[in-house]
């Protein structure tokens, strides 16, 4: 058990220094300045010298996409639950979502923008959800649709309601595919937050700080906030497996 701990933390690192070794190497191989193209090396000096802008930008995206990403599980799960539990909702609902979701998200911006003028944080935070609860409402409603009509007619004939069902059978079933779910909405939710922070810019949080880089063509700043944005994004997809352990671990199938 220790090892598979270890190994679950050790391979990770060892394969993000490969990355950034690798990445290196080729910046070396080509010779390329730090205006054309930043290396790991040109990274340090860049955290140093804006670490307080690191710091309170990093939380303003932080915090808002976490708001976001809270919102898209609550509203993600409860259209889930219409759709998993209602053939003729999901029917209708599907092509709806599937339409919504084909829209590219950075031609919304500026209409949100535009729509609630001023209000940065809510902007912001609309987008970071808007982005994220399509892979959650699917995924639990997938996950309650395939359960066995078998299950519910024995629980049905024993007495119980609708939500037993849902809390006893139906919610464990869907755990796995909820989490699975979220670590893709995490990620999702990021994208979000810093396209309202660039395409409409105002000041605040990592892709304002990436704005800024470009305009002064600060390539080592640039590829800095990319590199931070990267690290917030894998300890909330840890955080997630975290949870899973903890909800869902009975699904993890141990290697043989």
């Amino acid at each position: 058990m220790k090892f598979q701990t270890l190994q679950k933390v050790l391979v990770p690192a060892v394969a993000m220094l490969v990355f950034l070794l690798l990445w290196e190497f080729i910046v070396w191989v080509a010779g390329w300045p730090n205006y054309k193209m930043a290396s790991p090396s040109d990274l340090g000096p860049a955290y140093v010298k804006h670490w307080h802008l690191f710091l309170t930008m990093g939380w303003q995206t932080l915090w808002r996409t976490v708001v976001g990403l809270v919102i898209a599980v609550i509203f993600g799960t409860g259209l889930g639950m219409v759709m998993g539990f209602s053939r003729l909702m999901r029917d209708a609902l599907y092509p709806l979502l599937v339409g919504f979701n084909a829209i590219p998200k950075a031609t919304v911006v500026p209409i949100v923008a535009l729509m609630f003028v001023g209000a940065h944080d809510f902007n912001t935070v609309l987008i970071a959800f808007m982005i994220s609860f399509f892979p959650i409402a699917v995924s639990v409603s997938i996950g309650l649709s395939t359960l066995e009509p078998e299950y519910r007619d024995i629980l049905r004939s024993l007495g119980a309601s609708q939500s037993t069902i849902f809390w006893k059978i139906a919610l464990p079933k869907t755990l796995p595919e909820f989490f699975g779910a979220l670590k893709v909405a995490v990620t999702l939710a990021f994208i979000g937050t810093n396209l309202m922070e660039i395409v409409s810019p105002h000041g605040r949080g990592l892709g304002a700080l990436f704005d800024s880089g470009k305009t002064n063509s600060d390539y080592p700043l640039m590829f800095a906030v990319l590199i931070a944005l990267a690290l917030l994004g894998i300890m909330l997809y840890y955080i997630v497996v975290a949870l899973e352990k903890v909800f869902a671990g009975w699904a993890e199938r141990s290697p043989h």
